[in-house]
């Protein structure tokens, strides 16, 4: 919302952009270069008449004084200064500063969108380069092979007599180890090399799995149409999607629980009951009689239209473990791919509160422009019997929500993982972070 103090900053503004002196405008508006003085330094207010004169004599629109044509300008500032506010710091001069040099509040703005960028980056290169499991097997295999040639070429550069046949062998097992160096060096380079498509790098059958359903928009229509088609008919209309059979068996399975979330909740009446306003899972789950994690997931299922701003929402489900099996990423929330998530996310506060659902609202640190509303719960099943260990699951459901200008009710933050957290003295904290140099090492005990 535009604020009116600042009206004497846009007209100062206008004036001078125009070449006119205070004199002059004010003589044309009848009243005194005091007064007008005053107004230009938002120490008195303007409306009615006096600013009908003013605008016509600047030749601009009323309303582009009154409301100021940079509003959003002035919010994303907000945002940005939220973000990084020192103690001291004019945070509420925002919208002046907006108001006097919008060719640099633009500039500030678009540099904190690039830095966020950047940061996410930094996160998703981290996350491959500490805990990809491909990227370890690579690097280990290149180094075998280095350490073979040189091994091979030490003994040939002895300067001692080898026989004919040890000698042949020697350049032989040369030749094909350099030719599998250059085989690891080139697809550790092209796995390396992908430019800004980071996230779509696949190494995991979990990866595979949610490439495949990010370009089916997470929804399933071969389910949502013809819920007698077969798992297995669908893994294999998808081809060479997925590269490996534990891939193969991880979409089967999870095509399975999609059928039986879609008989549970048909499409139709579950669209028609969120088109009317209803958006809270628990009461969803109420209504269709079914469990609170199904509802969950079926609105992770619904595009973008059926919610507020476009922003359709997230779902995360980890194991007993901690481990995340499914990651459905949502704006300004994208769960890490291969390290430890950050340990205080509602889901894993459900974990040490089975059957009990935890609603909190939550903001991942940095982004302060948007926070998500979260519904987690755990739950616990004896599919092995009762004396068998149960097997645990906990689902968090993230629906974002735009955050409003000065809000002062603002959620608790969270990171992604330690390694690249900005939060300062977090109890939970199993590493420094690479973002804080100075940040105090983890404690134990």
């Amino acid at each position: 919302m535009a604020r009116p103090v600042l009206t004497g900053s846009r007209i100062r503004q206008y004036r001078i952009d125009k070449g006119l002196r205070q004199a002059e405008l004010a003589r044309e508006c009848g009243i005194s270069p005091s007064y007008l003085n005053l107004i230009e330094h938002n120490r008195r207010k303007i409306g009615g008449a006096l600013l009908n004169n003013v605008a016509g004599a600047l030749g601009v629109n009323t309303a582009t004084l009154s409301e100021g044509a940079g509003a959003a300008l002035t919010e994303a500032l907000d945002a940005v200064a939220g973000g990084f506010a020192e103690p001291g710091a004019d945070i509420e001069r925002s919208e002046d500063f907006a108001g006097r040099f919008p060719g640099w509040a633009r500039l500030v703005t678009q540099q904190h969108a690039r830095v966020s960028e950047l940061e996410r980056l930094v996160e998703t290169l981290n996350d491959r380069l500490t805990h990809d499991p491909f990227l370890s097997a690579s690097l280990h295999n290149v180094l075998s092979t280095v350490t073979a040639i040189r091994s091979t070429s030490g003994i040939l550069a002895t300067g001692d007599e080898i026989e004919a046949a040890w000698q042949a062998r020697f350049h032989r097992n040369i030749y094909e180890d350099s030719q599998r160096l250059a085989e690891a060096t080139e697809a550790l380079v092209g796995y390396l090399d992908v430019g800004g498509d980071t996230d779509r790098v696949l190494s995991l059958p979990l990866d595979e799995l949610e490439a495949w359903l990010s370009d089916q928009d997470w929804r399933i229509d071969a389910l949502e149409t013809d819920n007698d088609t077969a798992a297995s008919d669908i893994v294999a209309q998808a081809g060479s999607v997925f590269s490996s059979s534990a891939a193969r068996a991880l979409a089967t399975a999870f095509l399975e629980r999609y059928r039986a979330d879609a008989r549970a909740l048909p499409l139709g009446p579950f669209e028609e009951a969120v088109l009317a306003g209803e958006r809270d899972p628990m009461r969803l789950s109420a209504r269709f009689s079914t469990d609170l994690p199904r509802a969950m997931r079926r609105l992770s299922t619904l595009p973008a239209r059926f919610f507020k701003g476009g922003f359709p929402p997230g779902l995360v489900i980890c194991d007993g473990s901690g481990t995340l099996a499914f990651r459905k990423p949502v704006r300004g929330f994208a769960p890490p791919r291969f390290g430890a998530a950050c340990a205080v996310w509602p889901l894993f506060q459900a974990l040490h509160r089975p059957l009990t659902p935890v609603r909190t609202d939550v903001a991942l640190v940095g982004q302060d422009d948007v926070r998500f509303q979260t519904w987690s719960i755990a739950t616990s099943d004896y599919v092995a019997g009762f004396e068998r260990p149960p097997v645990v699951e906990s689902t968090m459901l993230l629906m974002p929500v735009l955050a409003s200008v000065g809000e002062e009710d603002a959620p608790y933050q969270v990171g992604t993982s330690c390694r690249v957290c900005a939060i300062r003295d977090c109890p939970a904290r199993r590493e420094p972070s690479i973002l804080n140099v100075s940040e105090p090492a983890p404690k134990f005990g």
